[in-house]
């Protein structure tokens, strides 16, 4: 055995308190383990967390950030400066902006885009680029642009290159000059999607006169975009631009917090922070738990030396601070292994957010608050989880101390008194006998068994529930294989020339509309969508209840929204168009849908018709494709004029599974592996406790004649019996945590549904199943090498 050489200038306790971490090292490293698991969660995700915070508003305030937004059909230039008037606004840009097909060459694939205006002299403005290679378009140069990043890497552009677009009717060739970025699309998301595709959607910019020109804009705009002074208020900004637009046909302005990238980075931002708290405070509340466990039976093998200690002088303070000591030693242990293993990790993670948030430069930062903190959580834990041993320890006297515990009552089990224990062996009466007798212990150990392993089910879930979201989103509630928008909603004609294209099979119109939803003070914009009663293509789907219904009138909402609007079934909120005749009208809210995904509001298609004072307008259209001709399809989609986005389900889907199912993947890796280390760590420490306590016995039966197998069975047959009890209570609790995660994950862009497959389950059992035989072969190679003389050497 390995002797440790401690200094001689230590004190009595401290050398006492060295020597017992060293004799139990492989304990307290376990221990040291589980702390340092929820550390690296917590300093994972907070420290991602705060890299994207700080770079978010780095670049947000060197680029001149928009706080808000408008978009119109057209006005007159002049207008800028009344708008620059409103009290609260410091800064206002007009601009050109305006969707485009794109056709790529070598791709029959549909793609699109957004193309700005920007000065032809560069000049400091809102929303201002940065320029990640290239150059500026050069004055009079009326076909040269800038592209978004995203866009070129996608598919493979590089400065010089030249790609051909519709603008407005018309077929340009448009040379890319520079690749730029933009803090207005740093997360660059086709509208109405909810995932990435650069490779069918990017962002340019053109010089203004040209843009213009191509429009019929000149000396007009279409967008505005304002910076407001620090003491403004931005619901009166927007309330005042709102009626200086609308006469101009003013399709309502939005703040910051609502503009699209923002909104998506944010909604992001705020499941990293919930994730860095929820899931390491369960980790934390566990290592506390296992050190009491620890301490209270250490207190209890060590009452004669205790009352050693206290009669020669030492005061209950001072062995306070000894035992309060050793926890904070070994949660320093877990500190420096969660700084660690935390900081290395963040900084994989972070890397991971490169691939879909474009910004000048995302840099992993690990802030010392949060180091800091990470140490206070630890101590904290560990002080909890000394709390009951402390208490212990202070209230024993020094004359009960020196004698032994009172033994244990022994009495006959239950399966005894049943008559059964002739079917059991004399070591299996040994075990059923122990967990009886120490009922507490018993019941501790299993709680903390089925903790390990509900942490295994609370590492999985998110890639069950992401599947179910998948599958329901793109299996069950979406049927098409192509969306098709239109620049203008137009006559239901446009169906029939829909459907008189090659490939097409099926086509289902939709008629869609940007409103304005007020309940009292509260007040939303979003999309209305009519909803057909026999929809086949396109399906408004409630995830508890199935293919929703259609009521014939009122208007139905997405769970989210109603949360946000405080409204239910049954309440009135008033409606205002922001379009076309901008009716307004009161609706009573028919039905809350649970569509998980966005905050959308659905009306009959019917109604929604009846309601904007109009025909069988349609804004688009669903379509079931024949594969064999979809590429045909494509190319006639690229040559009508009306067609504004052409949107392939299965490019969402690619999409998903080349850059979230990757990070989801990762994220489900590391909190797997900490379940993992958890799952052990509680497990070994049951088992190497279990051993100190019953040493005496053990070599005692040896002596008298049992086998190394038969005391070994006795002891690790109780382990394994505590495990195969505690695997069910482990599943329950584990749901549990996978329901209280997921509330608290779910953001206004998607709530997480609670699902939690057969497969995790399974991989949970088996888990903590692998984690007890490993943790008992370890103890297995302690008993065999048990001294038996100086085993029996020791007092009771």
């Amino acid at each position: 055995m390995v002797e440790l050489r401690l200094p001689k200038t230590l004190s009595v306790l401290d050398r006492k308190l060295l020597r017992e971490l060293w004799r139990i090292r492989g304990q307290a490293f376990a221990i040291a383990g589980v702390i340092g698991a929820g550390l690296a969660l917590f300093i994972v995700m907070l420290s991602t967390f705060g890299s994207l915070e700080t770079t978010q508003s780095t670049y947000y305030e060197r680029y001149r950030f928009a706080d808000v937004f408008a978009s119109l059909k057209r006005a007159p230039e002049h207008l800028v400066d009344r708008i620059a008037e409103i009290p609260g606004v410091d800064q206002a840009r007009s601009r050109v902006v305006v969707g485009i097909t794109l056709d790529l060459e070598g791709s029959s694939e549909p793609a699109g885009g957004l193309i700005l205006s920007i000065p032809e002299v560069r000049t400091p403005i809102l929303n201002d680029l940065f320029l990640r290679s290239g150059r500026y378009i050069e004055p009079g140069h009326r076909d040269e642009i800038l592209a978004s990043e995203g866009f070129t890497k996608a598919n493979g552009l590089t400065a010089g290159d030249s790609i051909t677009a519709v603008i407005n009717g018309h077929q340009r060739v448009l040379t890319i000059v520079g690749i730029a970025l933009s803090p207005e699309f740093i997360y660059n998301i086709r509208p109405g999607e909810f995932l990435p595709d650069e490779k069918t959607y990017g962002i340019f910019w053109m010089e203004r006169k040209s843009l213009a020109s191509a429009y019929d804009m000149d000396g007009a705009f279409n967008d505005v975009v304002l910076r407001l002074s620090r003491d403004a208020s931005a619901p009166e900004v927007i309330d005042r631009l709102d009626r200086l637009l609308e006469p101009y046909g003013g399709l309502g302005a939005i703040p910051r917090s609502l503009q699209q990238s923002h909104w998506y980075i944010n909604n992001e931002l705020v499941q990293l922070r919930a994730m860095g708290l929820v899931i390491p405070a369960i980790f934390l509340v566990v290592a506390a738990f296992l050190l009491n466990i620890v301490l209270s039976r250490i207190v209890s093998v060590q009452r004669e030396e205790i009352a050693a200690v206290k009669a020669v002088g030492y005061s209950d303070l001072a062995l306070a601070v000894h035992y309060i000591k050793w926890s904070l030693v070994i949660s320093t242990m877990g500190v420096f292994i969660g700084v660690l293993f935390g900081a290395l990790m963040g900084r994989g993670m972070t890397s991971m957010y490169v691939a879909y948030f474009h910004f000048p430069l995302l840099q992993y930062e690990l802030p010392a608050r949060v180091v800091v903190q990470a140490f206070a959580i630890s101590f904290g834990s560990g002080v909890l989880g000394a709390l009951t041993a402390v208490r212990r320890v202070v209230s024993l006297p020094p004359a009960e101390a020196m004698r032994p515990e009172p033994p244990a009552t022994f009495q006959k089990t239950f399966i005894e008194r049943w008559g059964l224990d002739r079917f059991l062996s004399q070591p299996s009466r040994i075990i059923l006998r122990n967990l009886q007798r120490n009922p507490t212990r018993a019941a501790l150990s299993l709680i903390g068994i089925a903790a390990g392993g509900s942490l295994m089910i609370l590492g999985s879930f998110s890639l069950d529930a992401v599947n179910m979201m998948m599958d329901f989103q793109f299996n069950v509630a979406q049927r098409h294989d192509v969306m098709v928008a239109f620049y203008e909603p137009g006559s239901s004609q446009l169906r029939y020339e829909l459907s008189r294209l090659p490939g097409v099979l099926e086509v289902e119109p939709f008629r869609s509309t940007r409103v304005s939803l007020r309940a009292g003070h509260r007040e939303r914009q979003t999309s209305l969508n009519g909803v057909p009663l026999d929809a086949r293509l396109n399906r408004l789907v409630d995830i508890e209840t199935g293919p929703v219904r259609v009521p014939p009138e009122g208007l139905m909402l997405s769970s989210t929204l109603a949360e946000i609007l405080h409204v239910g079934a049954g309440d009135e909120i008033e409606i205002k168009v922001l379009e076309g005749r901008r009716n307004r009208a009161y609706v009573r809210v028919s039905k809350v849908v649970d569509d998980i995904m966005g905050t959308s509001g659905y009306m009959p298609e019917s109604a929604l018709h009846r309601f904007l004072e109009e025909g069988d307008n349609i804004s688009g259209a669903y379509l079931r494709v024949d594969s064999d001709h979809a590429d045909e399809l494509y190319r006639h989609l690229k040559e009508l004029p009306t067609v504004a986005a052409v949107v392939r389900k299965q490019a969402a889907i690619d999409s998903f599974n080349r850059v979230l199912a990757k990070t989801l993947g990762s994220v489900r890796a590391i909190n797997v592996l900490f379940a993992v280390v958890i799952a052990f760590g509680v497990i070994y420490n049951a088992a190497r406790i279990s051993l100190s306590e019953r040493g005496r016995e053990l070599a005692t039966l040896r002596v008298i004649g049992f086998r190394k197998a038969e005391i070994s069975y006795i002891l690790l047959g109780e382990i394994g019996l505590l495990t195969f009890l505690a695997i069910p209570v482990s599943l329950l609790l584990g749901y549990g945590l996978a329901a209280a995660t997921a509330d608290a994950m779910s953001t206004e862009l998607y709530r997480i549904p609670l699902v939690v497959s057969e497969r995790t389950y399974v991989f949970s059992a088996l888990t903590t199943v692998i984690a007890t035989l490993v943790s008992c072969l370890i103890v297995r190679r302690k008993l065999d090498s048990l001294d038996l003389i100086a085993v029996l050497k020791t007092r009771e």
